[in-house]
């Protein structure tokens, strides 16, 4: 399969992690890609470095918030503006490995949806460990075994489930997870490990109450 992929990615602050973020997608084996990313009005130097790399790279077409708000916001702009027919997620505080697009992109032949294991990434070091693999749908009911970075998903398919839901300013993922799920399909969690998770200073960490609020809102809806 060589179809072309949007890859989204909404960044925030995300100086100190976002040159390694980017490189990983600019390196993958598989070249047929759009790359979309929104600086989501950060304060630090992210817009300059998305502009740098816009300057090097056709593919790359960067925007910038007037106003933070917010991921899941930012995420559906992205896909409103991309223009192919699947999209897949970048965190910018994450790195993919080189073969991530070219794995996963032929189990879209029989799923709407892919995701991978992770490493887990803490102060630089790759922490093994970090896996999530064929959950069942009771487990999904009571945590989110999916790493949101590693999805690739058909953007029609996307587009019928109405986008994120712009409801959750948090857990927006495990909300479309949810939805995916609850309609009778089957999201493919890959064996392969393509992704390295930050594990430290992210929303999971620094928004733990906010984000327990919105996982328990879409767990009961």
């Amino acid at each position: 399969m060589n179809k072309k992929i949007s890859v989204i990615m909404s960044a925030y602050n995300a100086s100190r992690t976002l040159n390694n973020s980017i490189e990983s997608i600019l390196n993958q084996t598989y070249k047929n890609f759009e790359f979309l990313m929104v600086d989501d009005n950060s304060e630090d130097d992210t817009f300059k470095i998305m502009q740098k790399y816009k300057s090097k790279d056709k593919r790359i077409k960067v925007f910038k918030n007037d106003e933070n708000i917010g991921l899941t916001k930012s995420l559906n702009f992205l896909i409103e503006n991309s223009d192919a027919e699947i999209i897949a997620r970048q965190d910018a505080d994450d790195t993919s490995l080189e073969y991530r697009f070219e794995k996963q992109i032929n189990y879209l032949n029989k799923y709407p949806a892919v995701t991978s294991r992770a490493f887990s990434i803490q102060s630089g070091k790759k922490i093994p460990g970090m896996s999530f693999y064929l959950p069942t749908f009771l487990t999904i009911k009571y945590k989110n075994p999916y790493i949101h970075g590693t999805l690739m998903i058909n953007k029609k398919f996307l587009l019928s489930l109405g986008k994120y839901d712009e409801n959750y300013k948090f857990a927006q993922d495990y909300k479309l997870f949810l939805e995916i799920r609850k309609k009778g399909f089957k999201i493919k969690s890959l064996k392969d490990t393509l992704y390295l998770l930050n594990t430290i200073d992210n929303i999971s960490t620094n928004k733990k109450i906010e984000q327990k609020k919105y996982f328990d809102l879409a767990r009961k809806g």
